[in-house]
């Protein structure tokens, strides 16, 4: 089924958490119409189909590394695909994608997108030193382009730099945010409740500043409407 829109396209905080995720694991195809979204979690395509308003059922699509089936959501949308073109999505965007243009008001919805979609975060004890409860937040992409944009965005929106890096395995760029910086990004990229996001991401950041002297209240809780999407698939 294809979206019908009659309008031009807005936008709001569902639209820009869409973009994020579709800048990190989206392809716009060469038709000129067509729109991919492929996750290994089931919830997220969910929650992508809820912030666009689409109907279409989730199909598997087969990784061509791993030969691994993971959910996957294919649209026809022209508005849509030529409104993505003109804020910088382009087709086999990986390695070339670069700045794009997000709304300052939206950027923290994109980036929970970009996170959700490519980004991780971890934690541990630094045995160095007693009591020392150590965590990061990392956003990745294989263009240098767009981390370095990220980056500034960032730095201009909210007067964080993080640590850039690039992986000598394979190459991918790194933009990193320590426990101080990874602090003043959570509160800005969960600013309120019943925001679109990947639970399990949610959950173990909640957990991570639960460890770190009880900061959970910097988390809203979730509830029914974000975890009702991962129920099953249509």
């Amino acid at each position: 089924m294809k979206p019908k829109r009659k309008d031009k396209i807005k936008w709001s905080s569902n639209i820009a958490y869409a973009v994020g995720l579709l800048t990190t694991d989206g392809n716009l195809s060469n038709s000129r119409r067509h729109i991919d979204f492929t996750s290994k979690d089931i919830q997220l395509i969910k929650t992508f189909k809820k912030c666009l308003g689409i109907k279409n059922k989730i199909g598997l699509k087969t990784s061509g590394f791993s030969n691994k089936k993971y959910p996957r959501i294919q649209f026809s949308d022209v508005t849509l695909y030529n409104w993505l073109l003109g804020i910088g999505l382009t087709p086999k965007k990986s390695k070339t994608i670069g700045k794009l243009k997000i709304p300052d008001k939206y950027f923290f919805d994109f980036l929970r997108g970009h996170f959700d979609g490519d980004g991780c975060c971890y934690s541990y004890w630094d045995k160095r030193w007693d009591s020392s409860f150590m965590f990061y937040m990392k956003f990745l992409s294989a263009s240098e382009e767009h981390i370095l944009w990220l980056r500034y965005k960032i730095k201009n929106l909210i007067n964080i730099k993080g640590d850039l890096t690039q992986s000598s395995r394979d190459h991918v760029y790194q933009l990193k945010y320590a426990k101080r910086e990874s602090k003043i990004l959570i509160s800005k990229m969960y600013y309120k409740k019943n925001l679109p996001c990947l639970e399990r991401k949610y959950r173990k950041l909640k957990t991570i500043l639960e460890i770190d002297n009880k900061e959970a209240n910097r988390l809203p809780e979730l509830n029914g409407r974000v975890l009702e999407l991962a129920d099953s698939l249509d």
